[in-house]
């Protein structure tokens, strides 16, 4: 019996372009490999969500197997978009992780409250980031984990 592996596309929605590159640096650094596709704003990850606005009709579109957002988001909050994609039928069931700077108890209850699968704060030192995206990537099975027989014995 063979298991077909799909290596899950990762969407991350994120304003601050410091945080974008240490997010994919933290990737980088964990071992992941899987595609990232980058949008700025909670306006912007709804239309690419539902392949609306400048994604209706673009390759670039895609259902993400995981989703990292942000909370604090120009135009539409990072717990808006939450709300939003766990009502949708098409939507509700890919892993979206709250990953923010964030540490007040409401935001925490509402993200839970509106099916995000962790809530997850940004460490402030990139080294402990690197490790919590080191434990997203083994909780999700992001890593890339090479074949015994990668040698080719």
């Amino acid at each position: 019996m063979t298991v077909d592996h799909k290596i899950v596309k990762i969407l991350l929605v994120e304003d601050n372009l410091d945080h974008i590159e240490i997010t994919k640096e933290a990737l980088q650094q964990a071992g992941v490999i899987n595609e990232l596709f980058i949008v700025r704003d909670g306006n912007e990850a709804i239309d690419f969500l539902e392949r609306k606005g400048k994604y209706q009709d673009s390759k670039e579109a895609f259902k993400p197997g995981l989703i990292l957002l942000d909370i604090n988001l120009p135009k539409k909050n990072g717990l808006e978009v939450l709300k939003k994609l766990k009502t949708d039928p098409d939507l509700k069931r890919i892993p979206t992780i709250l990953l923010t700077v964030s540490k007040r108890d409401e935001d925490v209850v509402k993200g839970y409250n509106y099916g995000c699968n962790s809530y997850i704060q940004k460490p402030v030192e990139f080294e402990k980031f690197v490790a919590v995206v080191k434990q997203i990537g083994l909780y999700w099975g992001l890593l890339n984990i090479n074949s015994p027989n990668s040698s080719g014995e």
